[in-house]
């Protein structure tokens, strides 16, 4: 099987990486053109533990509904979410969309809820693993708390890249530099889109599989606070987020939340 990630200009990349496994081994539902994990953590964290060895290379997507609403305006973006293994659902609406569709095993799959339960099974299994993204402050902290909160956690390394295009030379460093720590997880703490375009230009050039967590750092090193147990069930963490930083994500979400619910829920995409 080969495959084709892509960048913003819509430039292919690694058209003739091939994956180690069999991505139709997960089941998926499609939404606005993305095609969802529709499984739960349990069944996430078994397919991933089984395979980790043959998902070097390859990468997840944790898709929100901020990014499945660009990805549905923007075709370059959309073959990103769908070019790795699996995009899973951040959004509570995504998953009980899917659960809508017939779907019943889907769940949410959050990026701090994953890294969680991946790092509390790390010490046992032996993984190793590397943090791109963020600030040094933040993956200071990150490092601090993980450490304390699970005992025998190997941090391979850490990397803050710098808030610009990397050059050519600065990226081979970089990849030289994540590939030297052999880790078996290489967590992308970018931001979308920019974490799902790093992920899709660099499949199959960096040992370990990449998970694009977005703000998942920021939440395991204390820098933001999840919502309440009340508002995460009625898939209102958006909301709460919006709350925390109304400046830069109020119009984000009053754009992607009307146009989800009318075209996937009322349209039917």
């Amino acid at each position: 099987m080969t495959n084709a990630a892509c960048a913003p200009n819509g430039k292919v990349y690694n058209a003739g990486y091939h994956r180690k496994t069999d991505k139709t081994a997960i089941p998926v539902c499609t939404i606005l053109g993305v095609d969802i994990a529709a499984v739960n953590m349990a069944w996430f964290i078994r397919y991933v533990t089984e395979n980790i060895g043959a998902l070097s290379g390859d990468y997840v997507c944790v898709t929100c509904v901020h990014s499945i609403v660009m990805a549905y305006e923007r075709p370059d973006y959309a073959k990103c979410q769908n070019g790795g293994i699996a995009a899973v659902a951040d959004g509570g609406s995504l998953s009980s969309l899917s659960q809508k569709r017939g779907y019943r095993e889907a769940g949410r799959i959050t990026g701090p809820d994953l890294m969680a339960e991946v790092m509390r099974i790390s010490a046992a299994k032996g993984y190793r693993h590397y943090f791109y993204g963020s600030s040094e402050e933040t993956l200071g902290k990150l490092n601090q708390r993980l450490q304390e909160q699970y005992p025998g956690l190997q941090v391979a390394g850490m990397y803050s890249p710098p808030f610009r295009m990397l050059t050519q030379a600065e990226d081979n460093a970089v990849m030289q530099r994540i590939n030297e720590a052999r880790a078996d997880f290489v967590w992308v703490g970018l931001g979308a889109p920019k974490q799902e375009v790093w992920m899709a230009n660099h499949q199959g050039k960096v040992n370990g599989l990449m998970v694009g967590v977005g703000a998942g750092f920021d939440y395991l090193a204390g820098n933001i606070d999840r919502a309440p147990q009340w508002m995460q069930r009625l898939h209102l963490e958006w909301l709460y987020r919006v709350f925390q930083d109304p400046g830069r994500l109020a119009g984000r979400y009053l754009h992607a939340v009307p146009k989800l619910f009318w075209n996937a829920y009322i349209r039917g995409r």
